[in-house]
């Protein structure tokens, strides 16, 4: 079977959660086309039979190239099986209200856009203190502080929990390949 995932980053966890989603697919042996949406003027290839977006959650959005992608988009996506990672350091938070707050933007977007992904997957991104320049990394300590998260601004943390993303790409191939079966 043929996969497309298509993504859109900020700081480059997202391509890392992409890339090993990919991975975990073609261990599978089907094929996978792997893209950035916002250098993905127009797809191509032939009709995949799976897709997965992937996009953070950055000040309460996704990204304007992924946003616009999606509502451009949406009949084609809803055409074929499809599924959403929404990355978010909120998922992993302990406050409820907190991780309803991150699944949201996600059901804002399906309504907005009118994609229905046949499954939406919340991942925890990452803390990239050392790559910030020095407001985003004060600004980011504040907020890590506010939420009980790590605020060692020296070092990177990295919260996606990767067994349940591999999971949850085996889990789509299924879908898709029982959707496939007559």
């Amino acid at each position: 079977m043929k996969y497309l995932i298509a993504y859109s980053t900020i700081e480059g966890q997202t391509r890392k959660i992409a890339e090993q989603i990919a991975a975990t697919i073609e261990k599978g042996g089907d094929h996978v086309s792997i893209m950035n949406i916002s250098e993905l003027f127009e797809y191509t290839l032939e009709k995949p039979d799976g897709v997965i977006l992937c996009a953070p959650i950055h000040a309460g959005r996704y990204p304007g190239p992924f946003s616009d992608f999606v509502h451009r988009e949406a009949e084609w996506l809803n055409a074929v099986r499809s599924a959403f990672v929404s990355v978010s350091l909120s998922i992993r938070s302990d406050n409820e209200d907190e991780r309803a707050e991150a699944r949201g933007y996600a059901e804002t977007l399906a309504a907005e856009s009118g994609w229905t992904p046949c499954v939406t997957h919340h991942a925890a991104g990452a803390l990239r203190y050392v790559e910030y320049d020095f407001f985003k990394r004060w600004m980011a300590r504040r907020l890590a502080h506010s939420r009980g998260a790590p605020v060692d601004s020296s070092r990177d943390y990295e919260f996606t929990d990767w067994q349940a993303l591999a999971r949850f790409a085996e889990d789509f191939v299924k879908l898709t390949a029982m959707a496939e079966t007559p």
